[in-house]
């Protein structure tokens, strides 16, 4: 129904009565386009409640619409987003059903913030879900360490509409790069460079106290346990890329805290 209520605001707002009657009738065909690819969803992934659905498809629908942001998807955005469904292990049909949600993203008429309210709406209060959603959006909008100027401003859109401050997505972002090169460092021979990407990726500083250090570590743990994240509805496809996430942070705080 968040298709035809936003159709119906915006139209009344633009065109007043006309709009309105145009607003619902718009509404309602993204309503039910978006209802069928949930439903493909749910089938595929084997979740019985609708959000699971909702979670997938909003998931790779908002990485082809970054990836397009340019105007044209680079093939390094391509192998990024195959790289992303590997990681979560889907089958064939599966693979299928997200390539379909990111060309539908890619469509320069997706309805964004439609898609992005209506995926609001059903975890907005899930604070730790909503941050898990953008950080997986990061993996898209900065392929190979680049980041155009329209992605940004997409990606600061994803983040409004989630309800997450600027401060939140730069420090999301600069521990996401941060993790990227900790990733590529020699785990038996940590250089210099090495520890000052763990203290960004873990978001302290390099003169914290062991105490600063354990909490830091302790909340980044909590925000992205598996366990956690399904049961405020993340779908079980998307838990091991959750426990890969984990095993970097562990691994970054195993570096530093015997130097405190």
């Amino acid at each position: 129904m968040w298709g035809k209520i936003l159709g119906a605001l915006f139209g009344l707002a633009l065109l007043r009565l006309p709009g309105l009657f145009i607003g619902l009738i718009l509404g309602h065909w993204f309503d039910v386009k978006m209802g069928a690819n949930l439903a493909r969803f749910r089938g595929l992934f084997n979740e019985s409640e609708e959000q699971q659905g909702l979670f997938m498809y909003t998931t790779f629908a908002t990485m082809g619409h970054i990836a397009k942001a340019t105007g044209v998807v680079t093939p390094a955005h391509i192998r990024q987003a195959r790289h992303f469904m590997q990681q979560l292990g889907l089958n064939e049909a599966q693979q299928q059903e997200a390539q379909a949600a990111f060309r539908d993203g890619k469509a320069s008429n997706f309805p964004l913030v439609a898609q992005l309210q209506a995926f609001h709406q059903h975890f907005g209060r899930q604070k730790d879900v909503t941050h898990y959603f953008v950080e997986i959006q990061l993996g898209i909008a900065n392929v190979d360490g680049e980041m155009s100027h329209e992605q940004y401003q997409l990606l600061q859109q994803v983040a409004l509409q989630l309800s997450v401050s600027r401060l939140q997505l730069e420090q999301m972002l600069a521990a996401y790069r941060a993790q990227q090169r900790f990733n590529r460092h020699d785990s038996k021979r940590p250089s210099a460079n090495a520890m000052q990407d763990a203290y960004k990726v873990l978001g302290v500083s390099d003169n914290c106290t062991e105490k600063e250090l354990k909490r830091a570590y302790r909340k980044l743990m909590a925000q992205h346990h598996p366990d956690k994240l399904m049961a405020k509805g993340v779908p079980a496809a998307m838990l091991d890329v959750a426990k890969r996430r984990t095993q970097e942070i562990q691994a970054a705080y195993e570096l530093l805290k015997n130097r405190h």
